[in-house]
């Protein structure tokens, strides 16, 4: 399969000349000694619509024909490439259909309609949202536009690569978030073109992680199911035209926990101040998960930005308990007066702050004269968690 051509690319370059933005390198100097060397973000989350997806979404729409673009287009997304869609077809006078999963985000939803787009929900899947979609197009006529698995798509999204060669002309490996493998098919096309010493390296969610065995198979194999909190690069088999080029121009797939997702976006918003969803933060887990693994300078690209305020909440949580620093814990205590003051006296003494408590003097489990104390603390970190279990102990109470 003939592969996307550098020139291709930087064709793609001109034509999103005041359509999309070049976006911002941040220096991410806390994980500097986790590698030995200098890490930069590239802030796609802070792209036109959220995500990189419009770079490849206007470029496919602005290659069709005057009389394709009459018949207006349709895609299936559950938010990002839904908002590029929208917005580039808006931008180039086209109708556009998105067809998104019932359970899409709200937030992505209003978004997609904001811009333009006639939104259908359809299907609890991807997958049927997918067929629909097709079948849509099939019925209609509009020209469905692939979310990752088409040249003029992969073109468009290997612009990233070009800004990142600019930005941080010495980088020596760059990390991008892979779930079809259009960004980072793109990516790899362009910095190999131009600099064939960089190691370009995908990150897949653990649990949603398709090239891994597709690579070894030499063939996209399909994944029996698929189930991260990173539902943008959640996609459950490679298309052909994206699987040829990661397959022939990228150096290695690595793969990232759910802890360390819901971690590296805790870590963007606290320390970045960025807002980074699940998907766009893989490349951070990875950092925060491999350390050493990957060769400095490295550039991580934050790939998008749109999340969901109440996942979000979620994930803040996660990832704090993910990170040491939120403990829960029951204690067994004395059913007399002053017992519940005691337990909090001793924590706040200790410099925890206590979230929730539930106190319950009702349970098989307990002795006449016994209650239970179930604390929601946070912590320091994963030794202020043991100094507060150990402390809580030597004050004779029992933790369960």
């Amino acid at each position: 399969m003939e592969l996307v051509t550098l020139e291709r690319i930087q064709a793609a370059r001109e034509l999103l000349k005041g359509v999309t933005r070049v976006t911002p390198m941040e220096h991410a100097r806390d994980l500097r000694k986790l590698h030995g060397g200098p890490v930069h973000l590239k802030c796609e989350n802070l792209q036109r619509t959220g995500s990189f997806k419009i770079r490849g979404a206007y470029t496919r729409i602005h290659g069709l024909t005057a009389a394709e673009r009459e018949r207006g287009v349709v895609a299936a997304s559950a938010g990002n490439h839904a908002q590029g869609v929208a917005l580039a077809s808006s931008l180039l006078g086209a109708k556009s259909t998105v067809f998104m999963p019932l359970r899409a985000p709200l937030p992505k939803l209003a978004a997609t309609r904001g811009y333009g787009a006639d939104v259908h929900l359809h299907g609890a899947l991807l997958e049927e949202t997918l067929k629909a979609a097709i079948e849509f197009g099939e019925r209609t006529g509009a020209v469905f536009i692939h979310p990752f698995d088409h040249p003029d798509v992969i073109a468009g999204q290997g612009t990233v690569g070009l800004e990142i060669l600019e930005q941080v002309p010495g980088v020596k490996t760059i990390l991008v978030a892979t779930g079809g493998g259009g960004l980072v098919g793109g990516v790899a096309s362009a910095v190999k073109a131009l600099r064939p010493d960089v190691r370009v390296v995908g990150v897949q969610a653990e649990e949603a992680a398709a090239y891994p065995p597709s690579l070894a198979a030499g063939a996209p194999v399909r994944l029996g199911s698929t189930s991260t909190m990173a539902d943008g690069i959640a996609v459950g088999e490679p298309g052909l035209v994206s699987f040829a080029h990661v397959e022939s121009l990228v150096d290695d797939v690595v793969t990232v926990t759910e802890q360390s997702l819901s971690r590296a976006v805790l870590l963007c918003l606290e320390r970045r101040k960025l807002v980074v969803e699940p998907a766009g933060a893989a490349t951070v887990a990875a950092l925060l998960q491999h350390p050493g693994a990957f060769e400095p300078p490295v550039v991580a690209i934050l790939s998008g930005g749109n999340v969901d305020p109440v996942l979000l909440l979620q994930i803040i949580q996660h990832g704090m308990t993910a990170g040491g620093r939120y403990l829960r814990l029951r204690l067994r205590v004395p059913d007399r007066p002053g017992s519940l003051v005691g337990v909090l006296s001793c924590v706040s003494e200790l410099g925890a702050n206590v979230l929730d408590v539930e106190h319950s003097r009702i349970s098989g489990t307990l002795d006449l004269g016994e209650a239970d104390v179930e604390l929601a603390l946070e912590t320091r970190g994963p030794e202020h968690c043991k100094e507060v279990e150990i402390a809580l102990a030597n004050a004779g109470y029992t933790v369960v």
